[in-house]
C-alpha cells in the first residue's frame, strides 16, 4: 500500500501539474480558434468547439488529480484550505497562493459554463474571460513551484505554454471578427460599438417630423 509520503505521490503531482498546464494552454488556443470563427471543410467550427470542451474537461480531471495528490502527500504541508483560499499554506505560501487563484478562476469559468442556460449570455462571456487570467497565473505558479519547470524539458514546456497563450491573446485581439464585437461588449478587448437605428425607424421618424410641421 502506498504511504502518504510515498515518492509516487510526488511524481504524480509533478506529472499531472505539467500535463494540466499543457492541456489548459491547448484549451486557450482552441477557444481562440472558436472565438475567431476558424473552421473549414475538413474541420468545422462545431468540431473545434466540441474539441475545446472535451479538452477542458480532461484538463480539469488532471488538475483535480494534481491538487489531491499534492494535499494528500503529507511530506508537503499544504492542506485542503490552501487549494481555495490563497496565502493559507505553510509551504511556499506565495507560490501555492498563485495556484489557488488559478484554481478559483478556473472553477468560476467551469461553474458558469454548467449554468450557461440559466445565466445571461453577457455574464457568461464576461466570466469566460477569467480563463485567460487563470492560465497566465497557472504558468507563473508552475514555474515558481514546480521542481521540473526551471530546467530541461520542464522549462521548455512552461515556455512553450506561455508562448502559445501569449500568441493566442495577440491573435484574438488582432483577428477577432467584426461581427462579434457587438456580442462581446463586456470583453476588455471589445471597443464601444455605436448601434444605428434601422432604416424603417428612420423613415417613421421622418414622417412624424413632416406631420408636426404641417
Amino acid at each position: 500500500m502506498i504511504g502518504l509520503t510515498s515518492p509516487y505521490l510526488w511524481y504524480t503531482t509533478r506529472a499531472t501539474g505539467l500535463v494540466a498546464l499543457v492541456l489548459f494552454s491547448a484549451v486557450i488556443v482552441l477557444g481562440t480558434f472558436v472565438a475567431n470563427r476558424v473552421g473549414g471543410t475538413n474541420v468545422g467550427r462545431f468540431e473545434l468547439n466540441e474539441l475545446h470542451r472535451s479538452v477542458s474537461m480532461v484538463a480539469i480531471a488532471f488538475l483535480v488529480i494534481h491538487i489531491v495528490t499534492t494535499v494528500v502527500d503529507s511530506f508537503v504541508p499544504t492542506g485542503w484550505l490552501s487549494t481555495l483560499i490563497p496565502m493559507t499554506s505553510s509551504y511556499k505560501r506565495v507560490d501555492i497562493a498563485l495556484g489557488a487563484v488559478a484554481f478559483d478562476l478556473i472553477l468560476a469559468v467551469w461553474v458558469s459554463s454548467l449554468m450557461k442556460a440559466r445565466i445571461a449570455n453577457s455574464s457568461w462571456r464576461f466570466i469566460h474571460w477569467f480563463s485567460w487570467m487563470a492560465v497566465g497565473v497557472a504558468i507563473v505558479h508552475g514555474f515558481m513551484t514546480g521542481t521540473d519547470s526551471r530546467s530541461g524539458i520542464g522549462l521548455g514546456v512552461v515556455i512553450a505554454c506561455a508562448c502559445a497563450v501569449f500568441s493566442s491573446a495577440v491573435w484574438r485581439y488582432v483577428k477577432r471578427p467584426a461581427r462579434a464585437l457587438g456580442r462581446t461588449a463586456l470583453s476588455p478587448l471589445a471597443p464601444e460599438v455605436a448601434h444605428e437605428k434601422p432604416a424603417k425607424s428612420k423613415i417613421n421618424d421622418s414622417k412624424r417630423r413632416n406631420r408636426t410641421q404641417r
